[in-house]
């Protein structure tokens, strides 16, 4: 990655998009098992969006629901330039155990896609775990998750529906 490319890229183009996704969040989060029925966790959720080393990658740190239901998460965004790709390494202490979800995808002008995998814990075929980020509105973030099943048939497992917090100061 060459200086100009990466500083074109936070001035006006796909690191500038993730930048703007920066600052504190609030909303819901609902998880599916199965995606005929109806989601099995539906709980608040609150989070922080930064900007990390220089604007290369995106912070987000989230707690959600309560007592049974309540769990936290960190996931690391980025947009690997040589390889024209986003990236995400992500973990959840409910969805993804003591394993680290690594995820990647081609960029494109469809906004951040990451494709990743996970084992069944039985030695089983792989399944596959897509992670989709849209900001419909300078105030609005979707986060959606897919899971896909080892013969390619995807289902919506997660999705985070946030709304920005305004901070108010007073002066």
């Amino acid at each position: 990655m060459g200086k100009a490319e990466f500083e074109q890229s936070l001035a006006s183009g796909r690191h500038q998009a993730l930048a703007s996704m920066s600052g504190n969040w609030e909303g819901a989060t609902r998880v599916w098992f199965e995606p005929d029925q109806p989601p099995v966790m539906d709980v608040r959720q609150s989070g922080t969006l930064r900007s990390v080393l220089g604007g290369r990658f995106l912070l987000h740190e989230y707690r959600y629901g309560e007592g049974e239901q309540a769990g936290e998460g960190i996931a690391l965004y980025g947009l690997h330039l040589d390889e024209d790709a986003y990236e995400a390494a992500w973990v959840d202490s409910f969805h993804t155990g003591s394993a680290i979800m690594f995820s990647t995808a081609h960029a494109d002008d469809s906004g951040f896609k990451a494709l990743g995998s996970y084992g069944d814990g039985q030695g089983g075929p792989r399944w596959g775990w897509r992670t989709e980020i849209a900001q419909p509105a300078a105030d609005e973030l979707v986060i959606t998750m897919f899971n896909i099943t080892p013969d390619g048939v995807e289902a919506r497992a997660v999705e985070t529906r946030y709304g920005r917090v305004m901070c108010v100061t007073n002066g």
